[in-house]
C-alpha cells in the first residue's frame, strides 16, 4: 500500500515539508509506503478546458501533472500539502490539482483512494485553504482522513514549525488515521468489493 505526499510549496524544505515529514513518519511506522513529490517550484500551466484529456487519456500539457497521474493511478492515497497565500492555496498547486483531477476523471476512478490535506501558515488563513483543497477529494468519492484538529501547522520557518508541538502531533495522528483507513479500505474491497456505482446523472438547468 502506498501514499503520495505532494509538496505544493515553492520551498523544498520549508514549513509545508516539515508538516508532510511528520505525516510521512507516522505512515511508515504503520506499514504504508510513501513517496514525496515536490511540485510547488515548477512552471505549471492552468487548465485551459480544451477537453483533450478525454481523447488522449492524459493532459495535453505533458509535464509533471501526467507524471504524477501515473503514480496516482496506482496509489492508495494522497496527501496534499500547501502553504497559505492570501487565505488560499498556492496558485501553482491549484493549477496542478485542477489538471490532475480533471485529466484523470475518465482514465481511472479515484473512488476509495484516501485523501488528506495539510496546510501551513505563519498565522491565519489555514481553515479556508484546508476547505478549498478538501473539495478535490469530496467530488471524487475519496474518503478524507482527519486528525484531532484541523490539519495545520504554524510558523514562519521549518524551525518554527518544529516548535509547534500541537501541530506536529496533529500530523502524527493524521498519519496513523490515514494508514488505518488505507488498510481498512483494502480489506473491505477484498471482502466486499467497492460499493455499487450508478451511472452519473448530469443535470443542466439551462433551457
Amino acid at each position: 500500500m502506498k501514499v503520495l505526499l505532494i509538496n505544493g510549496s515553492p520551498h523544498a524544505n520549508g514549513c509545508t515539508k516539515a508538516a508532510l515529514d511528520e505525516v510521512d513518519k507516522a505512515l511508515k511506522e504503520n506499514g504504508i509506503e510513501t513517496e514525496h513529490i515536490h511540485v510547488g517550484h515548477k512552471m505549471i500551466h492552468g487548465c485551459i478546458a480544451c477537453g483533450k484529456c478525454s481523447e488522449l487519456q492524459r493532459c495535453v500539457f505533458d509535464d509533471v501533472v501526467n507524471e504524477v497521474a501515473n503514480k496516482f493511478e496506482n496509489a492508495d492515497g494522497i496527501v496534499i500539502g500547501s502553504p497559505v497565500y492570501y487565505a488560499s492555496a498556492a496558485g501553482t498547486l491549484t493549477s496542478f490539482l485542477d489538471r490532475l483531477f480533471f485529466s484523470t476523471g475518465k482514465r481511472f476512478s479515484k473512488r476509495m483512494k484516501v485523501g488528506a490535506v495539510v496546510v501551513s501558515a505563519r498565522r491565519a488563513g489555514t481553515i479556508a485553504t484546508f476547505d478549498q483543497l478538501n473539495k478535490y477529494f469530496a467530488i471524487s468519492q475519496m474518503p478524507i482522513a482527519t486528525s484531532q484538529y484541523w490539519n495545520e501547522v504554524h510558523g514562519y520557518s521549518a524551525d518554527e514549525v518544529a516548535q509547534d508541538e500541537e501541530g506536529l502531533q496533529t500530523m502524527r495522528v493524521l498519519g496513523r488515521n490515514m494508514a488505518f483507513l488505507v488498510k481498512g479500505i483494502a480489506l473491505a474491497k477484498k471482502a466486499y468489493g467497492l460499493p455499487e456505482e450508478e451511472p452519473w446523472i448530469c443535470t443542466n438547468f439551462i433551457r
